[in-house]
């Protein structure tokens, strides 16, 4: 399967292309800068020149799933979560549909669904991008799967995860790693489609937990 990531050059996105690149299926790597495009190319990774602000429905060419892991980032304001968390993810969603695709992945973040009264004041632009986006995507017809990772860390992956549609705590942390190694997995779980779970650290191995889905 030809897998367009959205977000290549994002923390998640890097990780998610190696396990890709290693995995049956072919990374197709959306980039911002040709530089960027340079460097994956050396490593064989197929790679399109694309902007979430601009029209990326090029990128849409040829592929047979997407996952969108993009994200404005913790040091840009409410304008550009609004621009890339919510009109880049809903964008990607509409043009996944127009181009007939199955499958589509979609990284938010834990606490999307809650309440807002529950949002702290300074993430509630956040929460509120990445909870309309989130909506957008359930109301289409993909087989989507929507992935809520807790706090995100740089530490190398445990292989062990707690993953539900709700884990019973208010929020954990989970390694970058274990988070790309999920959507590697799930990929073609048909047991993940039409869902949207929380994510975290826990003590049960990957494939397990994600068999009793």
């Amino acid at each position: 399967m030809k897998v367009l990531v959205i977000g290549a050059n994002g923390k998640i996105g890097k990780r998610l292309i190696k396990k890709l690149k290693q995995s049956p299926h072919n990374p197709v790597a959306m980039l911002r800068k040709e530089e960027q495009v340079a460097e994956l190319n050396k490593k064989g990774i197929q790679t399109v020149l694309a902007d979430l602000e601009g029209n990326f429905e090029h990128a849409f060419e040829g592929v047979n799933a997407v996952v969108f892991t993009a994200g404005s980032g913790g040091h840009t304001g409410a304008d550009k979560t609004h621009l890339v968390d919510r009109l880049g993810a809903k964008k990607a969603v509409d043009m996944a549909v127009k181009h007939n695709l199955d499958r589509f992945i979609m990284v938010s973040a834990f606490g999307a669904d809650y309440s807002s009264d529950k949002w702290p004041d300074s993430m509630r632009h956040y929460y509120e991008a990445k909870a309309d986006a989130d909506n957008h995507l359930m109301q289409t017809n993909l087989n989507y799967t929507i992935i809520k990772p807790g706090r995100l860390t740089d530490e190398s992956g445990t292989n062990n995860i707690s993953i539900g549609v709700d884990v019973g705590q208010e929020k954990g942390s989970i390694p970058r790693a274990d988070v790309a190694t999920v959507i590697e997995k799930i990929i073609t779980k048909d047991n993940t489609f039409k869902n949207a779970y929380e994510l975290v650290s826990g003590e049960t191995s990957i494939d397990r937990a994600l068999s009793t889905l």
